[in-house]
């Protein structure tokens, strides 16, 4: 503050914007300058509504983003919303703000993430796995999870409710559900799929459950807010906030083996206890669920994109089970810097701008018997140009023992029609 204050020049006629400073400085508001070179420098500032009747300034009296005032060359806005109006912008009145609804400015108000946090908090739910052993009973594993639906559907993490017995699930134990006004239930596992790491527990109440939003995780941005809750080291009720680091940080960066994952990656603080439980954006939704954390580092947690969990969702409604289709193929998205690249290494390299590099084919898999030879390019699956690896799992969504065409080019430019047909994938992979 007092290096800005030295960098402007004040008149006497201009003391009130110190003033307005001052004021904002004290009251907890929020100061930003901006000095584009393309445009004129800007002062904004937020400042509570109790104390803008000390501000020299008249006329003003309701939504105050809409609001500025010329200081030399510093245009100043407020960006507050005057409470009497607050309930007629909740329903939905006109007001003079800009895209999205939200103040002009692009500020975010200093309770966007308690606010956001509400709004799943009541849905939040506690999972504790019991175990009676030689008649005592004793707690196995503690998780998280989220009620999704009224009827007392819970998305929840496979790892804290089942076993894995070679291909066998069981449920580890007894599951008792505490809400956080503190009701209790039984829970049951009715669907689980540790591939994924993603389960459904179901209770019953006699009276209404509270739900929470699913959102879309296809919309996040590195850099965007997001909110972890659940209840870390049996502390329930617990909100940590960051941002997202990564939105598609791949299984095989963490050094996953198995079949490829997406997991969305994030500085929340997450713990022991929290895996199952929601990652929320600012708009209160569901965009992932949180499953784990880097022991040996801060700052890096990771969570299942809700996207992905709701094709789960929709396999277990419809199969019961997860079914993913099996080529045998190992694939990498290309980009003009890695098309560039193999290039300079070998001439004869396909001429492409985007497409699919099949650098190995597993022998005797699908792929294998269809023709697949390592160095080919996807360029078409299933008659549908494609750019990504994302677009071909798409593409076979749940297709086992069915036919698909595919265009591949290989070195000298040559286009090659293959027909292959997936298998399941063996959940031991």
């Amino acid at each position: 503050m007092d290096h800005f204050l030295r960098k402007a020049s004040f008149s006497s006629g201009s003391k009130s914007i110190v003033r307005i400073i001052a004021i904002g400085a004290a009251s907890a508001g929020l100061l930003y300058l901006s000095n584009n070179p393309d445009s004129k420098a800007t002062v904004k500032l937020s400042i509570p509504t109790i104390l803008r009747k000390h501000l020299p300034f008249q006329g003003h009296p309701s939504f105050v983003s809409s609001d500025h005032w010329q200081f030399g060359k510093f245009p100043l806005f407020l960006s507050r919303v005057d409470p009497a109006l607050a309930g007629d912008v909740a329903k939905g009145a006109p007001v003079a703000v800009g895209d999205g609804g939200k103040p002009s400015c692009g500020c975010l108000g200093r309770d966007f993430i308690a606010n956001a946090a509400a709004k799943v908090a009541p849905a939040v739910v506690n999972l504790s796995v019991q175990q009676d052993l030689y008649g005592f009973t004793t707690v196995r594993s503690m998780c998280s999870g989220t009620i999704i639906d009224a009827d007392g559907t819970i998305l929840t993490c496979a790892h804290g409710v089942v076993d894995s017995q070679g291909r066998q699930l069981t449920t580890k134990g007894k599951i008792d559900v505490t809400l956080q006004d503190g009701r209790t239930f039984e829970g049951t596992v009715i669907n689980s799929d540790l591939h994924s790491d993603i389960a459904i527990v179901k209770i019953k109440s006699k009276t209404p459950l509270p739900t929470a939003k699913l959102g879309s995780s296809s919309k996040l941005r590195p850099g965007d807010w997001v909110i972890a809750m659940g209840t870390p080291l049996s502390l329930q009720n617990t909100v940590t906030a960051g941002i997202v680091s990564c939105v598609d940080r791949k299984s095989s960066d963490l050094g996953l083996g198995g079949m490829r994952r997406e997991y969305l990656q994030t500085d929340c603080a997450i713990n022991a206890g929290n895996s199952g439980g929601p990652l929320v954006n600012i708009d209160g939704e569901i965009v992932g669920v949180n499953i784990m954390k880097v022991a040996a580092a801060d700052g890096l947690s990771f969570s299942i994109p809700i996207d992905s969990v709701s094709k789960i969702i929709e396999h277990f409604k419809k199969s019961g089970r997860v079914i993913r289709p099996w080529l045998g193929l190992k694939m990498l998205d290309l980009n003009e810097l890695i098309i560039s690249q193999l290039k300079e290494r070998d001439a004869k390299f396909p001429e492409v701008e985007k497409g699919i590099l099949v650098p190995m084919v597993t022998p005797g898999s699908p792929a294998d018997r269809a023709g697949f030879h390592p160095g080919d390019v996807v360029i078409e699956f299933d008659g549908k140009p494609v750019q990504s690896i994302k677009e071909i799992v798409e593409i076979m969504d749940d297709r086992i023992g069915k036919p698909l065409n595919v265009a591949v080019k290989r070195a000298n430019n040559e286009v090659v029609k293959l027909t292959v047909i997936p298998e399941e994938a063996n959940p031991d992979m």
